[in-house]
């Protein structure tokens, strides 16, 4: 995974950049070493080989990132009872929403005056991307080396390999900044929005429209990355948060494989149009389909997760009305909602979506992903792969969760079943 994602990213990449998103491959075994160096190697070296530029532009967001993140406004909210800290919860400032409108009109002001044009972003796509995968390999080397230095080691396993990609810290943090939801929430989906702008843009420019496929990507992603801000105060309670350790599976993924990769859509569009001269564009009745499906999905989305971690945050004592987050969907907080109580204490929420399904949230962000890749056609596979990696990543998380809620809670868990019977789509599965 260390480094065949990193090599991944550089082909798929290079099909976007130089074959309009066709997946190549050399004709024959013997063809494959000419073949690796001139379309592969020599394509990096032309294209995506780190600059100062491009070191200057992404460590400077990153950094201005941090900043924001330390000093504007924004409430403070507790976690969840650490074991490992002897029950204790440690506090989170959640300014998610105040950095991203700041971020919003700066950006906008930077573009506008020329101070930096935000359609430079995809001109210098292959040095950028570079650039955030070495700094999601030193951000874990530095994560992993001062954790130990620290003290600050968990659940280690012994193995160098093993221990530096799964993390070994839980909560690394700077002064009042928590790292790990820094690097979650205000790295990948700002860079993955500010992509697909940069594309929209870029389209504006050169040929002074702007096409429906391409103002659906932008939507999309304002509204995941919208989503994360102003549902941040959500984060602390997570099971990311809570439980996984800061490694490079995390870092690495955060600070490059999403906004690197999550993008493809849009990038596919632009480079298609850039290649052959002519727009992808659909008729009127799949577009506005498309668009349905999103804002549909979207706000199952957005009220599932509001519905559950506020649920679950009230359980915490940690829950704060947020009505200046801007949207705030009707049926987003459930009031008296139905539970099991478990054993251990605690309570399975059988309210709302979660009354319908188990993973109701998870069905929603998959009907996302797949309309990212049915708004470019079918005629590449790139602005498909988010959706097919999600799959895999899901089955495989949910599979994890089922067998550990089996476990931890065994009849109670069978009585939560039977009361929610479906995992994704009821009556289907």
């Amino acid at each position: 995974m260390m480094t065949g994602f990193p090599c991944l990213m550089f082909y798929f990449w290079v099909c976007l950049e130089y074959h309009q998103g066709k997946l190549i491959y050399p004709t024959s075994l013997a063809d494959f070493k000419p073949w690796f160096f001139q379309e592969i190697v020599n394509k990096i070296k032309l294209g995506a080989m780190p600059t100062v530029w491009a070191t200057k532009v992404y460590m400077g967001y990153v950094l201005f990132s941090f900043i924001l993140a330390y000093t504007m406004p924004g409430p403070v909210v507790e976690g969840l009872p650490i074991p490992s800290l002897a029950g204790k919860r440690l506090k989170y400032l959640c300014n998610g929403l105040s950095s991203w409108y700041f971020t919003l009109a700066f950006s906008c002001i930077c573009h506008v005056t020329g101070v930096f044009r935000l359609t430079l972003i995809v001109d210098h796509f292959g040095e950028l991307m570079t650039v955030a995968m070495i700094w999601g390999f030193v951000m874990s080397g530095l994560v992993y080396v001062f954790s130990s230095m620290m003290g600050k080691n968990h659940r280690m396993s012994g193995n160098f390999f093993y221990d530096y990609f799964m993390g070994t810290c839980l909560n690394p943090r700077i002064g009042k900044v928590d790292l790990k939801m820094w690097a979650e929430i205000r790295l990948p989906w700002p860079v993955l929005f500010y992509l697909s702008l940069s594309c929209l843009l870029k389209q504006y420019e050169i040929y002074g429209t702007i096409t429906a496929p391409a103002a659906f990507m932008v939507l999309a992603h304002f509204l995941y990355v919208n989503a994360c801000q102003k549902g941040e105060e959500c984060i602390p309670t997570s099971w990311d948060i809570f439980y996984e350790k800061d490694g490079f599976m995390l870092i690495f993924w955060n600070m490059a494989g999403v906004p690197f990769t999550y993008c493809y859509a849009s990038l596919y569009l632009m480079k298609y149009q850039l290649t052959t001269g002519s727009a992808i564009t659909h008729n009127l009745p799949y577009t506005v389909f498309l668009f349905v499906a999103l804002l549909a999905a979207y706000y199952v989305f957005d009220t599932g997760n509001s519905q559950k971690n506020r649920f679950r945050m009230e359980q915490n004592g940690s829950y704060i009305p947020r009505k200046a987050a801007f949207p705030q969907l009707p049926w987003g907080h459930i009031k008296n909602p139905s539970y099991i109580k478990t054993e251990h204490g605690n309570l399975l929420l059988t309210s709302g979506w979660w009354g319908i399904a188990r993973k109701p949230h998870y069905t929603a962000d998959l009907v996302m992903a797949i309309s990212w890749g049915l708004i470019t056609g079918f005629g590449s596979f790139l602005p498909y792969f988010y959706f097919c990696f999600f799959v895999c990543v899901l089955v495989h998380r949910v599979s994890r969760d089922m067998e550990r809620c089996a476990k931890k809670y065994g009849k109670d868990w069978d009585r939560y079943c039977e009361r929610v019977p479906y995992i994704f789509i009821p009556y289907v599965y």
